[in-house]
């Protein structure tokens, strides 16, 4: 497996990978070209997709080296000293792997470079998995949104970890 930053030709995979995610954010492909652009060169304000790639279970044309597969992706967004966990999602058939626990130490690395602080999310009430994950990763709950989610409509619960 290998961790990486999502580039604009990554994004066919990612919006393949989110529609196997119910829970995940579905992100049009222009917001997605947004993100990566990048435009604003040492803004206070900016956003990064992190990959897990991977290789594919099925055989290839050439065995020795298998094509990557994304596995994982996770989208956030750091302003000033703060980061948002906005986006994650692990396909199906890797899940229960540690790929999202690997994606967000990675996340956790890149803060602290950046001398942040913390890190915070919304997610679903009724999402118990991500719920733990997050919890055994040192965010703790800080407040509630009443109606927050639409489709079905559904309050969404605050973490936030201090680096």
């Amino acid at each position: 497996m290998h961790i990486r930053l999502a580039t604009p030709a990554d994004i066919p995979a990612i919006l393949a990978l989110e529609q196997l995610c119910p829970s995940a954010a579905h992100w049009t492909e222009l917001q997605y070209r947004n993100l990566l652009r990048n435009e604003v060169l040492g803004s206070i304000s900016h956003r990064i997709a992190l990959l897990a790639d991977g290789t594919s279970e099925e055989p290839s044309a050439t065995p020795a080296q298998p094509p990557p597969v994304l596995l994982a992706f996770l989208v956030a967004h750091c302003i000033d000293r703060e980061w948002e966990l906005e986006n994650i999602a692990v396909t199906p058939t890797a899940r229960r792997r540690g790929l999202a626990t690997i994606l967000i130490q990675e996340l956790f690395r890149r803060a602290c470079e950046k001398n942040s602080h913390s890190i915070f999310l919304e997610v679903r009430e009724s999402n118990q998995l991500a719920h733990a994950l997050y919890e055994k990763l040192g965010f703790t709950k800080s407040g509630l949104r009443k109606g927050y989610y639409q489709s079905p409509p559904e309050d969404a619960i605050l973490y936030r970890r201090l680096l």
